[in-house]
């Protein structure tokens, strides 16, 4: 089992720290090359919806390893305190965006990501897990 990966986002620097991190968890987990993309654009989103919208841009990334059923994956949970949103359902909405963006970051994560678990509420931040088996 590899260690966990804790990192801290408080900046565009740490977005890039964030894809550096998953993509290399994921090679050492032995996924290919098409999901280790996918694995570090999922990645790349959650961490520049921090950066954008939590208070002080500031968030927390964990990268580890999981296993169920037999089946070896990574998981991601990205964390914040920062608003949170009051209507997850509608953020997950693709073109959805409470900002100036495209709205394809969380509807987006959840199409590369095999699951995705989103919990947020007005005033108490947000929290994100996604998932990845290997194949």
């Amino acid at each position: 089992m590899l260690d966990e990966r804790v990192l801290t986002i408080s900046g565009e620097a740490d977005i890039v720290t964030a894809r550096q991190a998953a993509r290399q968890f994921a090679a050492a987990l032995g996924f290919n090359a098409m999901d280790q993309s996918r694995i570090t654009t999922a990645v790349s989103e959650l961490a520049r919806n921090v950066v954008r919208y939590a208070t002080n841009s500031h968030g927390v990334v964990h990268v580890r390893e999981t296993e169920a059923g037999g089946r070896i994956g990574i998981e991601i949970v990205v964390a914040d305190e920062g608003p949170g949103i009051a209507d997850t359902e509608q953020a997950m909405r693709r073109g959805f965006s409470s900002g100036n963006g495209l709205g394809l970051g969380l509807s987006g994560t959840g199409r590369l990501m095999d699951e995705m678990d989103m919990k947020s509420a007005p005033g108490e931040g947000t929290c994100v897990t996604i998932r990845k088996w290997r194949r």
